[in-house]
Order: C-alpha cells, then structure tokens, then sequence
C-alpha cells in the first residue's frame, strides 16, 4: 500500500521497512501493520489535535506535570509552541503508560518508542499468527468470563497501584490472544493521585468490563471492585497483590452531626481567645 505521509520518516531512518495495510482508524490514531527487518508490528499515528474527536481532553491531561518548567509555562498559556508541546505530551503519555504497566505486571503491547507522532508496538496476534480480536468480537462461556474478568479487575489493580488509571479502558481496548486479554489504547491514561476524576474514571473502567463480561455470566454484575480498591486506594492499603473480594459495603453508620459542629465551635473558641490574648498583648505594650 501506499506509505502514509506521517510514516515516511521513519522509513527514511530505517526503523520501518514497509507498510503492509491499514488495521483500524479511530477517534485519536489511525494504525498499520509494518515490517521491521523480519518483525511485523504496528505503528500507531496520532491524529492532529484539530482532527482528534476524543472528547474531553483537558479532563484527561489535568495532573499531568511537565519536567521542563518554560515547557510548562507555554503549555499553560497556550502559545503556538505551548500546543506543540502539549501535543508531543499527549503523544508520548501511551509509550510512557505502557512501559510503566509493563513493569507493574499489565498486560500490554511492547512499546518500541514514539517518533514524531508515529507509535511503534507490538503487533497482538492469535495463535495462527493473524490479528488478535478486540474483546467486543469476542463471545465465551460463563466460566472463560469469570476467569478473564478476574484478570482484567487484577491488571485494573495493579494499574492503580502504578499510579494509574486507564480512562477510557472497555470492551473495544481490550485485545484477546491465546494467553488471554491484553490492555491497549493508553494515551488518556490519568494520574490517579493528581486527577480529581481518577476515581469516576476507575469505577467507569471497572463498570465497562464487568458489564461485558456480565453477559456471559450474569453473577458478575454483583461485584463491586472499583469501590473496593478505591476504598484500599486511599488508605495507601491496596498493593499488587492484594486479595479482593469484589464487594464492598458501604458506612451506614449516621454521622454525628452533633459532635462535629461542637467541635467546630470549640476550634472557633479557641481562636477567638487566642486573638484576645495577643490583642491584650500588644495592649499592654
């Protein structure tokens, strides 16, 4: 096929030798099977930002901090070469996910880098050596769905405990191979600590998956794991390998309401003598 502008470079520097075809296009990247030497992979080009249709992208990209501080200035004010960083930042976020969730246990594609917009990865395929199936194309009896989804809820856990939440993770970024699912798609991954929607974004990724799997095993729709870690989350108490159970109770325990708003008023009390005091002080002075 015809070599797609943005992979040209690439080529010139011989990190890809062909173009084989065009696997899929999506709402932020368009992505080809290539030949390297006598590997296939796929290389991932990122949609201009003016072309991209992912919603919300600010939402996403709140608590993510730049090293470089003029680098962060521009981002801020949104000069011309601001929006180029904040681009290159957008872009360079997956390859930096994946190699951290790589470390931390995730199921991901190998990263190869990220040239100029062009993600070079790991190409998921089945045992035939064709493309592997998104999980959406995927139906499976009851007991494949308990298993897969227990591995998904683990690789979610140990994802947050990386720092990280997916943001957008559903049946559709999700790759299934002959070992099982495989996370894809990371760009809008969040800083769990740093982003004030990382907890809505964790219980959506969680919902997402456990909706789909629920079709084939209906018993799943019952758990509840993103309150669960989230619960472990803020408590510093959820690690990699910790145990869930896939429920979680809520407090019904009444808030003393009382007590609270005495305490408020001893804390106010307190001040105001405290100023009396230094205001008799300064008096006597």
């Amino acid at each position: 096929m015809k070599t797609p502008k943005r992979i040209q470079p690439l080529i010139d520097e011989g990190l890809i030798d062909e173009v084989i075809c065009q696997l899929m296009s999506g709402k932020e990247a368009t992505v080809f099977m290539v030949r390297c030497g006598d590997e296939i992979r796929c290389a991932k080009v990122y949609k201009e930002a003016n072309k991209r249709s992912f919603k919300k992208a600010a939402q996403y990209q709140e608590g993510r901090k730049s090293r470089n501080s003029r680098r962060a200035r521009a981002m801020e004010k949104g000069s011309k070469y601001g929006k180029n960083q904040q681009e290159e930042a957008w872009q360079n976020a997956e390859v930096d996910a994946l190699y951290l969730l790589a470390d931390a246990g995730v199921r991901v594609p190998e990263a190869y880098g990220c040239y100029d917009g062009v993600l070079l990865m790991e190409l998921i395929t089945d045992d035939e050596g064709e493309v592997a199936l998104r999980l959406n194309d995927v139906v499976m009896p009851a007991e494949q769905a308990r298993e897969d989804h227990q591995v998904v809820m683990v690789y979610v856990q140990r994802m947050l405990c990386a720092g990280v939440v997916h943001g957008d993770l559903s049946e559709f970024n999700v790759l299934v191979d002959a070992y099982g699912p495989v996370i894809i798609d990371l760009p809008q991954a969040v800083d769990a600590a740093a982003n004030n929607n990382a907890k809505s974004m964790l219980q959506r990724d969680v919902n997402n998956m456990t909706n789909y799997y629920g079709q084939f095993d209906p018993d799943l729709l019952a758990t509840n794991y993103a309150e669960e870690m989230w619960a472990l989350y803020e408590k510093s108490e959820l690690f990699p390998d910790t145990q869930l159970s896939g429920f979680f109770a809520e407090s019904t325990e009444a808030a003393d309401v009382d007590t609270v708003l005495e305490e408020i008023k001893a804390a106010f009390a307190e001040e105001e003598a405290r100023l009396e005091r230094i205001h008799e002080a300064n008096q006597v002075e």
